[in-house]
């Protein structure tokens, strides 16, 4: 009785040992991670505590952490100070993402449906050309397309960002839901063709709703390169079509860098994508996740 008492501590002592261990490398892991995605989140913290300086504070070198917090810069940003007001960038740059995410979708669909459900002939052929297209640098087919929208009259067309933005993005959707729709099984695409179903039913009622993760995650990052694209909305537009992401470089003038007042338009312009992503995070992780899982 003894014995098994006096041993009891030894046993127990061994057994937590490995577990300390792990729960030691599991915490400093922790940590790591904690000071690794705090550092990613600085600058854009800088840039938000920034906007609500002013322009003389924002300039001084070091910066100052302690300086008094305004409003100037959002206030400018909008207009208030007898400047250019920014919605017509806002929508604009609002309608080229959202009508160009949604031919992207439309078309990416039915070529994923055909690239990894009913597989044509030579379809590895077909995805590689694809990814070719985004090999070519985006400055080679600037001037192509600059002549083509001044002999077409399309310069400063939103419809030619719509365009522009769905060729550009169509790539990628179809790599992207192309893995998606690997996972969709034959079955139950065999079973509605038995019942009746044509092409598009099955595309709307049957592969969508599985494949609803995938799609999500791919329009949102189609949105996320239509918002953020600058160099062809900045040499293919002027006063009608102008893009948010062009109207941020009006802040960068001869006069010098307004750096608090585009600090608060990059805030504003940063925010229709941070709300967009947080709406559809769990599609998003969820869709993310199974391509990475494949």
């Amino acid at each position: 009785m003894s014995a098994s008492t006096a041993t009891s501590p030894s046993v127990t002592s061994s057994a937590t040992g490995p577990e300390r261990k792990a729960r030691r490398r599991s915490a400093a892991l922790g940590v790591v991670a904690w000071a690794v995605g705090i550092g990613f989140c600085l600058p854009a913290l800088w840039m938000v505590l920034t906007s609500f300086h002013a322009e003389a504070d924002a300039a001084t070198n070091p910066p100052s952490l302690a300086a008094a917090l305004t409003l100037d810069g959002y206030r400018t940003f909008f207009g208030g100070g007898g400047g250019p007001t920014p919605w017509p960038p806002l929508v604009n740059s609002l309608a080229a993402s959202f009508f160009s995410t949604v031919l992207v979708l439309l078309l990416a669909l039915p070529a994923a449906y055909a690239l990894s459900i009913r597989r044509v002939r030579k379809w590895t052929d077909v995805m590689f050309f694809f990814l070719s297209t985004k090999m070519l640098p985006v400055v080679a087919g600037l001037l192509p397309v600059y002549l083509f929208a001044k002999n077409t009259g399309l310069l400063d067309n939103i419809w030619l960002l719509v365009l522009l933005y769905t060729s550009m993005n169509l790539p990628i959707a179809v790599w992207m839901m192309q893995s998606f729709l690997a996972d969709v099984p034959v079955s139950i695409i065999e079973a509605a063709q038995v019942d009746g179903a044509r092409l598009p039913t099955v595309l709307r009622r049957v592969v969508a709703p599985v494949a609803g993760p995938g799609i999500a995650a791919t329009a949102l990052i189609c949105f996320i390169f239509s918002w953020n694209e600058l160099l062809f909305a900045r040499v293919l537009t002027g006063v009608v079509a102008g893009t948010a992401p062009v109207h941020l470089t009006t802040f960068v003038t001869s006069q010098g860098l307004f750096l608090a007042q585009l600090c608060a338009a990059s805030v504003v312009v940063s925010l229709p994508v941070l709300v967009a992503g947080y709406a559809a995070q769990d599609k998003l992780v969820q869709g993310l996740s199974l391509g990475a899982v494949k």
